[in-house]
């Protein structure tokens, strides 16, 4: 397999499975596409409030897929009798500052404390918009453990989680979570670093989440690459996978899909349904903020795709047949 194996690194630099540019061109050139953009890249009308019912968890979902969206790329995923949170941000803004970067939309709908107990805490990268020093010490006191891509769990540790309870996993690791839960960390093509000189040193990945009667794909941040063949070749097919959608554009295409080739990478995956994330949360890029998904329904539509884009913070539970909420209208 040309694409399913450990992470390359040259020197303390990891690779990406192909050829990748970050380049975003100049400074200056980036700051005048911002100051000059027109696109309504924030909702002008206010979003939300949204609230999630937490007495809905004290219930098993019947299908056994059930998924609470936070927002962007933080997922409550109950699946056959355990919960496992993906990425969760919470603050206000993906930023180093309060006070600076990228500001949520709206408010995270449902309080940390009410998503537990958790089995498992899934962190596909270190950018801020996955990786939250904020929430991460709210779970210093408690028992669960966290699954992250190779070189994270510095910082899970510099933050309050203890060394054992960290499970830093290079692709092709698998880890079991329970009973009957396997996830097996995958390529994804993308970058890490939380400044300008620490690039590339920590790793980022996709992960495959299987249990005895689910089998679903969680795509966190990744360009198109080949290699989506490889993955829904061995690892498929996915009853459901979660891809972003969102913060796309044409100096960044190499580490970030788009609406069109996370349809692409779908069905390359043999997904069944396609859940769009990593949108309608944070101003990331030019385009506007409600594009991604307009352009994905489009898409869909057009190749007979399923989607499932559940209201934030509204636990919803994952059937063979398409649901659009569309909270966004």
């Amino acid at each position: 397999m040309e694409f399913l194996h450990p992470a390359v690194k040259e020197g303390k630099k990891y690779l990406n499975p192909i050829p990748t540019s970050v380049s975003t061109g100049s400074l200056w050139g980036v700051l005048w596409r911002y100051m000059t953009n027109k696109a309504e890249t924030t909702p002008k009308r206010k979003l939300g409030p949204f609230t999630t019912d937490t007495s809905i968890y004290k219930q098993a979902p019947a299908s056994g897929l059930r998924i609470t969206w936070v927002g962007h790329s933080s997922l409550l995923i109950e699946v056959d009798g355990l919960r496992l949170l993906t990425d969760p941000v919470w603050s206000n803004r993906a930023s180093f500052s309060g006070f600076i970067g990228p500001h949520r939309f709206f408010p995270a709908p449902v309080a940390l404390v009410d998503l537990m107990p958790l089995d498992a805490i899934i962190i596909s990268h270190d950018h801020y918009d996955h990786l939250d020093r904020h929430v991460i010490p709210q779970f210093a006191s408690s028992k669960v453990p966290f699954y992250c891509s190779k070189g994270v769990g510095q910082y899970l540790q510099a933050w309050g989680i203890q060394k054992e309870r960290i499970t830093e996993m290079d692709w092709m690791d698998k880890a079991t979570i329970g009973n009957n839960c396997t996830i097996t960390a995958l390529p994804a093509r993308h970058f890490s670093g939380r400044g300008l000189f620490n690039r590339f040193e920590t790793l980022w990945s996709s992960f495959a989440i299987k249990t005895a009667a689910h089998n679903i794909y969680y795509g966190a941040d990744s360009g198109w690459h080949d290699g989506f063949n490889e993955i829904g070749e061995v690892y498929g097919p996915f009853d459901l996978t979660m891809l972003e959608i969102g913060a796309y554009n044409e100096n960044w295409a190499d580490i970030h899909m788009g609406p069109d080739n996370a349809i692409k990478a779908h069905q390359a995956l043999k997904g069944k349904i396609m859940m769009p994330i990593h949108w309608g949360t944070f101003n990331l890029a030019l385009h506007p903020w409600n594009e991604p998904v307009k352009r994905v329904m489009e898409g869909a539509s057009a190749k007979g795709i399923k989607l499932f884009l559940p209201k934030p913070g509204v636990p919803t539970e994952v059937t063979a047949g398409e649901y659009i909420s569309r909270w966004w209208e």
